[in-house]
């Protein structure tokens, strides 16, 4: 009888096996090491900023792989959503928030206080629609309204929109925050958010400026620096009495013992009255990158005006030159950009009910009028009455 076998394989004969270089041995295994801690370091990285407080988990994937080299992935995503939902061009904006604003302006303006207020803002486009420029009372103190609010369209072209504008006495008290990520808090005098010791007197809060490695600037707080304060940054600047004002680091403003914050962001869309003449080339190298590369979008910026007061601005469909050009209306001599970008711009005044501060947001900007009320990643400044 003959019994049939297969043959011996490679395995079954020693003598016929491959023999690999050692060094082979050794980098298979490295780059199987390197890989197996790349996963659970990014993993856990990422659980960690998806568990983080503040943001919402869209804006915390962003920014998360923002800041793991997936950029161009955010980017493609955005610029595929933004091409789907362009700016509309033409059309009338929603006439019924300018009706409420004339009606409140009418019965605020025969309120007692020496602080008037403010004359009608000539917006961009004319004629003027009922309401729009018609500054409405937001916060009052026995002086009168303190801030003051309305909305112009932006531009000729993005007539559908409403910009959102607010004034703010120079009497009022200016607090800058940062985020616990961004410029984070280790140093700072304060929290990444208003706590309830200092929900009194609390009238308004709005957004800081861009992510330091972008801002081309510095932040400081009571002596505490992050980045570097460049000469010829825009800059908001906070004194010890609380008043705030903006303007050119190094001419305009400087450090004192006065000093008590200082945001940086960029240069600034005016100075002297005169907008930047670069207002709007190389808009994204100089102005920030917006989705879709389009030069309108969601952008904010503030100015001091002639009397100390500030003024700020925000909303959809945003150039650069459009937001100089309607700070500028609004009074501002000096005047910055500060963030952009719908998941970041916010400006909300406050009314308050039982001791707690009740938000109302100044336009349809994306984020919770109570974002500031609890941590957030960005830095924001918080105002109070006198």
């Amino acid at each position: 009888m003959v019994l049939l076998t297969r043959p011996p394989s490679v395995q079954d004969r020693p003598h016929l096996r491959r023999k690999r270089a050692p060094w082979v041995y050794w980098v298979r295994r490295s780059v199987l090491l390197a890989l197996v801690v790349f996963v659970l370091a990014t993993g856990w990285s990422l659980v960690t900023a998806l568990a983080a407080p503040g943001d919402d988990v869209p804006t915390k994937l962003a920014e998360w792989a923002r800041d793991h080299s997936l950029g161009f992935v955010v980017t493609t995503a955005e610029n595929v959503q933004y091409k789907l939902n362009p700016p509309v061009t033409g059309g009338a904006p929603d006439s019924s928030i300018l009706a409420a604003g004339a009606h409140e302006a009418s019965a605020g303006a025969q309120s007692g206080g020496s602080i008037p207020l403010q004359t009608r803002l000539v917006g961009p486009v004319a004629p003027a629609i009922s309401g729009e420029g018609v500054f409405v009372p937001a916060v009052r103190t026995a002086a009168g309204p303190v801030i003051q609010v309305t909305y112009v369209r932006p531009d000729n072209v993005h007539t559908s929109y409403l910009t959102g504008v607010a004034w703010m006495s120079h009497t009022l008290r200016f607090v800058l925050h940062p985020g616990f990520q961004d410029p984070g808090t280790s140093g700072m005098s304060e929290t990444s958010s208003v706590t309830k010791s200092q929900y009194p007197g609390l009238a308004a809060t709005f957004n800081g400026g861009f992510k330091m490695k972008d801002a081309q600037g510095g932040y400081y707080d009571h002596g505490h620096t992050v980045g570097s304060l460049v000469k010829g940054a825009a800059s908001l600047v906070i004194f010890k009495d609380g008043h705030a004002t903006v303007g050119t680091w190094g001419s305009d403003v400087s450090m004192t013992s006065d000093v008590v914050f200082v945001r940086q962001n960029l240069k600034p869309l005016i100075t002297g009255g005169v907008i930047a003449p670069n207002v709007d080339s190389s808009v994204e190298t100089t102005w920030g990158t917006t989705v879709g590369a389009s030069l309108a979008v969601w952008r904010s910026g503030i100015g001091v005006t002639a009397n100390g007061d500030l003024v700020f601005a925000g909303g959809e469909a945003l150039s650069a030159g459009a937001l100089a050009d309607v700070l500028k209306r609004a009074g501002a001599v000096t005047a910055m950009q500060l963030d952009i970008n719908k998941a970041w711009v916010s400006f909300m005044w406050f009314g308050h009910s039982a001791g707690v501060p009740v938000p109302h947001k100044l336009g349809d900007f994306q984020r919770a009028g109570s974002r500031y009320l609890s941590a957030t990643s960005r830095d924001f400044v918080a105002v109070y009455t006198p």
